[in-house]
């Protein structure tokens, strides 16, 4: 948990002094239905089906019993992913299979991932269903989606806190140089460390707290956060929230955008979880509650 300081800086900001009640209102839901649009896209989070890790030498795909990996859709057989002792993943497929990579008939192609950057990967597609290769903590893994999941198509819906414009937070922001590092741990087990560029500090309820951001884009920041509702009204490690960087030494931090995490909704996914400096001790009663779908 962070402890409160006593820092005269920092404020907090209500919806008086922030923008117009309605106008602000407006802005939240759009800002939800089209992160509901992205969840619920055919290639989004929801068709997630599969996240089979590849072993050395030869494995065998399909959707039959006898395959090394068993796809939860797709041909019974669809060839074989050879991973080499380089960590290069070259897929042999099955005559007639029907399979298409990045678009084309191929017998043997070489496939690319995602590099544990979201990088474009090579894509194998096979009806409505698809997959790709991801390398998380060293190892190489098949991601595997289709249109058709049944988490995609019995999707419960997401439940929200009202919307509060107190929770449209102006912080401070404490840029650091050089910038920090953070140990972020995820649910695979792993620790990776980050590089952190400042910290934001705000006041709530007559305290006052810190969160730390990676910067994975250029012109934004990341925050991966708990709080007192975690694992409780909300999803127990974490919620994410993402920001413009700061200006004039402010940040805005507004929790009604905070939203779950891809493990929120799938067992499919690999997520961080909130490092102990960005564990809040307050309840933050903004943004996204637990999902209601039974995951998690």
């Amino acid at each position: 948990m962070i402890r409160s300081l006593a820092l005269a800086s920092v404020f907090a900001v209500t919806a008086g002094n922030a923008i117009a009640s309605d106008d602000y209102t407006a802005s939240v839901e759009k800002v939800r239905a089209e992160r509901l649009q992205t969840l619920k896209a055919p290639d989004g989070w929801l068709s997630l089906i599969g996240l089979e890790w590849l072993q050395p030498g030869v494995n065998r795909i399909g959707s039959a019993g006898d395959n090394d990996i068993v796809l939860k859709a797709g041909p019974a057989h669809l060839g074989t992913i050879t991973l080499d002792a380089a960590g290069s993943a070259t897929i042999e497929l099955v005559e007639g299979s029907g399979v298409l990579v990045d678009g084309r008939e191929v017998r043997r192609a070489t496939l690319v991932d995602d590099g544990g950057t979201g990088r474009k990967a090579t894509e194998v597609r096979f009806g409505s269903a698809n997959f790709f290769v991801i390398a998380r903590e060293g190892k190489k893994a098949l991601r595997v989606k289709d249109a058709n999941a049944d988490t995609r198509a019995h999707f419960a819906g997401i439940d929200y806190f009202p919307i509060d414009p107190s929770w449209r937070v102006v912080a401070d922001w404490v840029p650091f140089d050089p910038p920090h590092e953070l140990e972020i741990g995820n649910v695979l087990g792993g620790i990776d460390k980050e590089k952190v560029p400042g910290k934001a500090v705000f006041v709530r309820d007559g305290h006052t707290f810190e969160l730390y951001p990676i910067q994975e884009e250029p012109d934004s920041l990341f925050f991966v956060f708990a709080d007192r509702t975690s694992g409780k009204e909300t999803y127990g490690a974490a919620r994410f929230l993402d920001t413009a960087l700061a200006k004039d030494g402010k940040l805005i931090l507004d929790f009604n955008q905070a939203r779950n995490p891809p493990c929120a909704f799938t067992p499919y996914a690999t997520c961080p979880l909130a490092p102990p400096e960005n564990r809040l001790d307050i309840r933050v009663t903004a943004g996204e509650k637990k999902y209601a779908g039974g995951h998690g």
